[in-house]
């Protein structure tokens, strides 16, 4: 049997982040962590790019144009959506995740989905760097691994 696994490596790598300002008391923890992430396996920080957007709906819009740009070997996206009392939260979840989705299908570029969809803030705290670990650190070693399956699988074709 042969068998494909990428290491977690990402020296040499260039990461885009595209992080939503909206609920940013979250997803600066986020980013905090997926930068602390990425460099204590090897990345520089000067190959790390943060891109600001407005919330979670809009960040497959920015994660395309990052992809698309050839400047960046995977494309991390992180957000936060808190349900409130209206279906908005619904949609919003939904297209962030369908958009992130179709960003690495249309671009073949590893593309992680760190975009929390909670019930409450607390609950998005307790995921941003609490008890329940930070998502952020979590797609930044998504990010790593995924690059380096796509390389491996490069060389064996």
């Amino acid at each position: 049997m042969n068998t494909v696994q990428g290491n977690l490596s990402a020296g040499g790598l260039r990461f885009g982040i595209a992080v939503s300002r909206f609920n940013s008391l979250v997803t600066q923890r986020l980013l905090e962590g997926a930068v602390d992430c990425l460099t204590r396996h090897g990345a520089d920080s000067g190959a790390i790019t943060a891109v600001y957007c407005p919330g979670s709906f809009e960040i497959p819009q920015v994660a395309l144009q990052m992809a698309k740009s050839g400047r960046f070997d995977a494309v991390l996206c992180l957000g936060c959506v808190i349900r409130g009392e209206t279906p908005h939260f619904d949609y919003i979840a939904a297209e962030a995740a369908k958009g992130v989705s179709q960003v690495a299908l249309q671009t073949g570029v590893p593309t992680a989905f760190g975009v929390l969809t909670t019930e409450t803030l607390e609950q998005a705290l307790e995921r941003a760097g609490a008890k329940g670990g930070n998502k952020g650190w979590d797609a930044a070693l998504t990010a790593i691994e995924l690059v380096q399956v796509a390389r491996s699988l490069a060389e064996r074709a």
